[in-house]
């Protein structure tokens, strides 16, 4: 598995033409920065699949776009404010592709009435960090020896000499 610290990341995305391509890296170079380069492709393809279909269907532009790791799961999610857009009809081929390509998917609608469309990813088994040997531990004959015990310089009047100093200047 990958680090389990949980990762999040949102972007708000005016959608055009030539605004697929850079979402399409901002995302993947999110990926990298959480140590996630083996989910790059699949997310990648699954966003701009998305995000062309939104540009062709929707009349609102506007999306926003999120990434969810859990150490486990990657979960990317697609919202949009367009009530004329409708997933069963006019995403049917690109949810088909991405239904094939990820793990999960799913479409759903929020309180505000705006459609949610999300797909996961879920980090494989073998896709572990190898573990780094640690060097061992020395034996008790190699270790430190106590340090010898030095005398320390007084640097300050006794005790006595310093409540004498105090009754003289009083």
């Amino acid at each position: 598995m990958k680090t389990a610290v949980p990762c999040y990341y949102h972007i708000e995305v005016e959608v055009s033409p030539e605004r697929v391509g850079q979402v399409s890296r901002i995302l993947a170079a999110h990926l990298r920065y959480w140590d996630l380069e083996n989910l790059v492709v699949p997310v990648r393809h699954g966003a701009e699949l998305l995000l062309r279909a939104i540009d062709e269907h929707a009349k609102d532009k506007h999306t926003s776009i999120e990434m969810w790791w859990n150490g486990q799961h990657l979960i990317t999610a697609f919202g949009g404010d367009d009530p004329d857009l409708r997933p069963d009809q006019d995403l049917r081929a690109c949810l088909a592709d991405i239904a094939a390509m990820s793990d999960g998917w799913g479409c759903c609608a929020s309180d505000t009435g705006s459609k949610i469309i999300w797909f996961s990813q879920r980090a494989r088994a073998g896709e572990r960090v190898p573990l780094v040997p640690v060097s061992p531990a020395p034996a008790l004959n190699q270790g430190l020896q106590v340090p010898r015990e030095e005398p320390v310089v007084v640097l300050a009047a006794p005790a006595a000499a310093v409540d004498d100093a105090l009754e003289g200047s009083r």
